[in-house]
């Protein structure tokens, strides 16, 4: 029985690799021929040994599946290596548009621009181009305004499997002006 739970674990091993993409818990339970909760069980106990040690690659869970992909405390060597140059760091607008898709998914540009209070083309078409937001579709309103999400990259840059995991925003009570205040408590 050991012999088969460690071939199974050496084929999960070889699609990660081979695939360079997520693979779903679908397309693995397919492939291995097991019941899912048997093959996440098995998918968790190879993350699990890949993920103790040290060696330069680790497994991690994304909301659309498990993705092989390298440590992070090995960028500097793997950059000198692959010869490639350091991406530029995101401007504060693009923060900030990351930050309003992420937590209100999937958006409009239009609601993004009004929370932000500024047009957030350029700053949108560059996420999109950098693989961190994708379209998702079409809003059921008058022109059907495009819809956009996070990506699985989007997660894995943060080091998260999924949205929940982000921090939780504290709402702040609306600030009231000068003379509200005045006339509220009279």
């Amino acid at each position: 029985m050991e012999t088969e739970i460690t071939k199974k674990q050496g084929v999960v091993e070889a699609v990660l690799f081979a695939s360079g993409d997520a693979v779903s818990l679908d397309r693995f339970s397919t492939v291995l021929k097991l019941d899912k909760p048997t093959t996440v069980k098995l998918i968790c106990n190879l993350a699990e040994r890949f993920n103790a040690s040290n060696q330069g690659i680790r497994i991690v869970k994304l909301a659309d599946g498990w993705q092989m992909c390298t440590r992070p405390e090995f960028a500097e060597e793997i950059r000198e290596a692959l010869d490639m140059r350091r991406n530029m760091p995101l401007s504060q607008a693009a923060l900030e548009v990351l930050a309003v898709i992420a937590y209100n998914e999937p958006v409009t540009k239009a609601f993004v621009e009004q929370v932000r209070g500024v047009d957030c083309s350029g700053v949108l078409s560059g996420l999109v181009a950098k693989g961190l937001v994708e379209e998702r579709g079409r809003l059921e309103l008058p022109g059907r305004p495009l819809l956009y999400g996070t990506t699985s990259d989007f997660l894995r840059c943060l080091g998260i499997s999924s949205l929940d995991e982000l921090p939780s925003v504290g709402r702040e009570e609306p600030v009231e002006e000068p003379g509200e205040a005045a006339e509220n408590s009279g």
